[in-house]
């Protein structure tokens, strides 16, 4: 069997880019372990536009998210589901300083800052100093994204639901072979697994550990996220997700009671609503330490791309950059140079 391109992993990165070079009338095989605690399946699949303390715009992001928005439109439609909604951030200011901040940013980013009125949300939470709100947020269906496109790839042939090997894999400037398929071109959206890649290991990964817990809060509304140090986001079958840690170092990618116990007593400190927890959640980020994407070709092995590296903001830079690399692959167009990969070119030759 021959195809124009061989994709390594069907999270994010992996099936945007699938589904655009497809949309480009290229042939494609996507090889998938289907992992259950890949870092697609457990994030809370959340744009929003500012960042840090400092509640400063995100890199890029007046490109980016517009060009995602529409795109996971685009995606919705071709899978037959909705897959985007508008879900602003309710920010509950939990010291003087971070209203003080929030206050003063919102002179600086009166395209994503407001404020908010603080009674309507008393009767849920217990409300310190106040609340803002970051305006317009997205949320996204990614288990919704992830099942409806697998469907469709398994539809098309175009899956093979197996661990790649590198020693199944024959690589030679003519193109690539993968036990019994041809192709142009081999690109690795593999996530974690990236940093074992003998082709992209020596890239600056830094993966860390999240954690999140799945609770039912009947009486909360789903309208908004609501943020205040943890996050409570609206998670498919009427459930919410709380969570998420950044963990450094780390022994295993279970679940810990450590987090479990410290996001309990935040919620009760909090939530003056009734909950359940459902289930318990870990995963492992692709994150690197430029915190930019990992995206274009090997610079010696040209027929050898990457699409990975996109750390905790992945639903906002994986819809556009998944479109770099296939306008790249196809008319050679330029990559954003902070995310091309050539900027480590020194590194990859060795």
């Amino acid at each position: 069997m021959q195809v124009d391109t061989i994709i390594v992993g069907q999270g994010l990165c992996g099936s945007f880019l699938s589904w655009q070079l497809i949309n480009a009338g290229q042939s494609v095989m996507v090889i998938d372990a289907n992992k259950f605690n890949s870092a697609t399946k457990v994030a809370s699949g959340v744009i929003n536009p500012v960042t840090g303390r400092r509640i400063v715009k995100t890199w890029e992001i007046d490109v980016l998210m517009p060009y995602a928005v529409e795109a996971y439109q685009r995606f919705g439609v071709a899978i037959g589901t909705s897959l985007i909604q508008q879900c602003n951030v309710l920010d509950f200011h939990a010291t003087p300083q971070n209203k003080l901040a929030f206050e003063e940013r919102l002179l600086k980013e009166p395209d994503y800052l407001t404020r908010t009125d603080d009674s309507v949300w008393e009767r849920f939470f217990h409300i310190n100093f106040g609340i803002g709100e970051i305006n317009p947020c997205w949320l996204i269906q990614l288990d919704a994204l992830l099942v409806g496109w697998r469907k469709k790839l398994m539809a098309q042939n175009a899956l093979t639901e197996t661990v790649f090997k590198f020693e199944d894999c024959t690589i030679s400037p003519n193109g690539i072979e993968w036990n019994n398929l041809k192709a142009k071109q081999l690109i690795f959206c593999d996530g974690t697994d990236g940093l074992s890649n003998p082709y992209f290991s020596l890239l600056p990964f830094a993966s860390n550990k999240g954690e999140a817990l799945i609770v039912s809060i009947p009486d909360l509304p789903r309208e908004c996220i609501y943020k205040q140090g943890i996050s409570i986001v609206p998670w498919k079958d009427g459930l919410f997700w709380i969570g998420s840690t950044y963990e450094w170092t780390y022994q295993d990618l279970n679940p810990t009671q450590a987090f479990r116990d410290k996001t309990i007593q935040q919620l009760n400190n909090w939530l003056k609503l009734p909950y359940d927890i459902v289930d318990h959640l870990a995963s492992e980020r692709p994150a690197n330490v430029e915190r930019r994407p990992f995206v274009g070709c090997h610079p010696i092995h040209p027929n050898i791309g990457i699409l990975n590296g996109m750390g905790t903001k992945g639903c906002s830079l994986a819809p556009y950059f998944a479109h770099q690399l296939t306008d790249y692959l196809l008319e050679g167009k330029p990559i954003h140079p902070l995310a091309d990969v050539q900027r480590f070119k020194n590194i990859l030759s060795r």
